[in-house]
């Protein structure tokens, strides 16, 4: 969290300065403090004249790079204008964030912003890449292309930072997938994404950027003296595989939790470690098994089966590599690979209303080359964001093998295929079966979540499910149909609780439901029948239990209907303890009573 300071100049001011210092937990602090107070702070928002605000910072302005951001806003809060340090102290984004709170006009200056163009130098900072350039090639690199030179755009990962790139190319940008169209003649600037070393030909600006993409997996020698060194070695070791220093995490067995290295990568390098148990590590396939290693820790692999687990069994990208007391090897999610292998996204349609699919869903729907939709469930509406000569089928004549054989068709030419599910894929998706072709043959697939139904019915009733002291569960189940269920499963026993109970794929045998339910539940607890949620044709019934099964039959229910049961339908009484104003928490200090 930035650490801010407010400097009302004066008694206008004083209402603004307290709305922003509740809404960023800053502190305020007269104008007189701030010379000896500079480096104190992240930001510091004056409240009153430009001309004031600019006297008193004029002496303490050094560097761009190490200035904290200034921003001034006038005494009656209707402009907050970017002072100082707008990209890379964030002026400019604070500048926005502080017009939002107040409802006032935000005035920034820097021209890429007022142009629409990308600030450069920010990309670092906003997607976590590192930046290879120093500061007199970034600085012209952004001239360059501030204004508007012909710039190359060359990318090996996809990331939110690539995904940002692609959706707002500038004219003057043309994306390039070989090195070797850099050419000088043509392109002023050359922007590369990559972890790996690249290089600009003789007569071009660049900029290299480095996602943290890759995952580092190790293993140790017992408490090596020369720990010290070997961080610095592994960054050696892998960059003359052509690597850069792209680590977003270090993997490792969990025996060597304690070794001073590991507790040297946490403490003094800030390096985020995650260990595996050798059963775990001993289950990875790896290129290079060692007898020598199994032997010692269980395991015939570390540094390798490390990698890969750490990366979400992504692809090896430097097999082991023997230091001094260390291995290393290096793997990366595949979900960030621009590679010709295969890729499947299981993606989470949501309840039917294609505005709410996630945003990461809708990016894997337009980047598609097969989308496979279940279309008994989801609209094909949801198909429609597709790209040009994208194939979209649906899987509702189709049986499980079938299915599979497609997809693996297309996997197979090194295609990016989403697999369309309802609501949430993991919740009656049906997924597992397909995961466990996707193992089998070693296909490489993803789950991108989505909005079950359960949760749009909470919304359409405008209802909160967990009731404060009366109820705090809420159970998803299905009733007995053609699918047994688990005895201890029985609906009869989970109503025991009353908890909220959301009921999926049971309208079908809504008698044998209600039957069930008021065994439990009291006859007159609220139930509501919600069909098609968020489609167009959506239609929702309330009533009570003791007439479940007859407002299903009377209103023609069969599938896709969720029937919900539970104290909390249309509950408006119980209070949360979250927003009184005597109690407190770690935003805010309450009222003594």
């Amino acid at each position: 969290m930035q650490k801010i300071a407010i400097i009302p100049i004066s008694d206008e001011g004083r209402h603004s300065a307290g709305t922003l210092q509740q809404e960023f937990q800053a502190s305020v602090i007269k104008r007189a403090e701030v010379t000896k107070r500079w480096k104190d702070f992240d930001a510091f928002i004056f409240i009153g004249a430009m001309g004031i605000c600019i006297r008193t910072i004029a002496n303490l302005i050094e560097d761009k790079h190490t200035d904290p951001a200034v921003i001034c806003v006038d005494s009656m809060g209707n402009h907050v204008i970017s002072v100082l340090s707008g990209h890379v102290g964030g002026a400019n984004d604070l500048t926005k964030r502080v017009a939002s709170t107040l409802g006032a006009q935000p005035v920034i200056t820097t021209q890429s912003d007022n142009a629409g163009l990308w600030a450069l130098d920010t990309l670092n900072t906003r997607f976590n890449w590192c930046l290879m350039e120093e500061d007199k090639d970034l600085n012209a690199g952004i001239f360059a292309f501030v204004n508007r030179k012909p710039t190359a755009l060359f990318m090996e990962v996809r990331d939110a930072g690539t995904d940002y790139l692609e959706k707002t190319l500038p004219e003057h940008v043309t994306i390039i997938n070989d090195l070797g169209d850099a050419d000088p003649k043509k392109y002023r600037l050359l922007i590369m994404v990559t972890p790996y070393r690249r290089y600009a030909l003789e007569g071009m600006l660049s900029l290299h950027f480095v996602p943290m993409v890759g995952t580092i997996g190790f293993g140790l020698a017992h408490h090596p003296e020369d720990y010290k060194f070997i961080y610095d070695q592994m960054d050696k070791v892998l960059a003359e595989w052509g690597i850069l220093p792209c680590a977003c995490r270090y993997s490792t067995i969990d025996v060597k939790a304690d070794e001073p290295f590991v507790q040297s990568l946490i403490e003094d390098y800030d390096e985020h470690v995650v260990f595996y148990t050798a059963e775990q590590l001993a289950a990875v396939d790896v290129p290079n098994p060692s007898e020598t290693v199994a032997k010692h820790v269980g395991t015939p692999s570390v540094c390798e089966a490390a990698a890969i687990l750490g990366s979400n069994n992504g692809k090896l990208i430097v097999p082991k590599i023997k230091g001094k007391n260390f291995t290393v090897a290096l793997a990366i999610d595949r979900q960030y690979l621009r590679d010709d292998e295969g890729f499947i996204e299981i993606v989470g349609a949501g309840p039917g209303d294609p505005d709410l699919v996630s945003v990461r869903g809708r990016k894997m729907l337009e980047r598609a080359d097969l989308i496979l939709y279940a279309g008994s469930l989801v609209p094909r509406e949801l198909t429609l964001c597709a790209k040009a000569g994208a194939v979209v089928r649906s899987s509702a004549g189709m049986n499980l093998e079938e299915q599979c054989a497609l997809m693996k068709e297309f996997y197979d030419q090194g295609k990016f295929i989403v697999r369309l599910h309802t609501g949430d894929p993991c919740i009656f998706g049906a997924i597992q079966e397909q995961m466990a072709f996707f193992d089998q043959h070693g296909m490489h697939y993803h789950i991108t979540p989505g909005i079950s139904s359960f949760l749009a019915a909470a919304a359409e009733l405008r209802s909160q499910f967990t009731i404060p002291e009366r109820t705090q569960t809420i159970i998803l189940t299905r009733g007995e149909g053609r699918t047994p269920m688990p005895e201890k499963e029985q609906l009869h026993l989970l109503a025991r609780s009353q908890s909220t109970m959301c009921i999926f794929l049971s309208a079908a045998i809504v008698d044998d439901v209600q039957r069930e339910l008021l065994m439990e539940y009291p006859e007159d607890t609220p139930v509501a029948a919600c069909y098609h949620l968020t489609w167009p044709d959506q239609r929702i019934y309330r009533g009570t239990l003791k007439d479940l099964a007859k407002i299903v039959h009377d209103n023609n229910l069969t599938l896709t209907t969720m029937l919900v049961v539970g104290e909390a339908i249309d509950n408006r009484k119980g209070l949360s303890e979250l927003y009184n104003k005597h109690f407190t928490h770690m935003f805010r200090k309450g009222e003594a009573l």
